[in-house]
């Protein structure tokens, strides 16, 4: 389900030039509306259901609808993100309350290895994944 904000909640970053779910949003869909200083998704039909913008959000104002098989109907799933981890928090219709905690990536922006630390070559014309053998921490593939 496409991202949505709170327009009680959300206070457009305190209206900096952009707020921090425009700056994460990948696909560009979250918008500063000037006249409200709110923020909005543009095109929810767009969006790639990524989180980030619920993540990011300092105010906890961008919101997604879970899907059934996901969160049951009636609940509400929030994220709540820290210096090392995010806490998810699914309240289900029932007041049950289930918690679960992960950690984020630490990486510093513009550092992240694409190939993990394995290098070599993707080699995408043989059976071999791009990171074996060495990801199984064999010196050579067994046919």
């Amino acid at each position: 389900m496409p991202s949505f904000v709170n327009v009680e909640k959300c206070d457009g970053c305190k209206a900096l030039d952009k707020t921090a779910c425009q700056y994460i949003c990948p696909n560009d869909l979250m918008v500063l509306d000037k006249e409200k200083m709110k923020a909005y998704n543009r095109e929810p039909e767009m969006c790639w259901e990524c989180y980030n913008c619920v993540k990011i959000c300092p105010t906890q104002a961008v919101d997604v609808r879970g899907y059934a098989d996901f969160v049951p109907m009636g609940a509400s799933v929030v994220p709540l993100r820290s210096t090392d981890s995010i806490m998810w928090t699914v309240k289900f219709r029932s007041g049950q309350v289930k918690r679960f905690k992960f950690p984020i990536r630490t990486t510093p922006e513009g550092q992240a290895q694409p190939a993990g630390g394995f290098g070599g070559d993707p080699g995408l014309d043989g059976p071999v994944l791009f990171t074996e053998p060495d990801s199984l921490g064999c010196d050579v593939w067994l046919k």
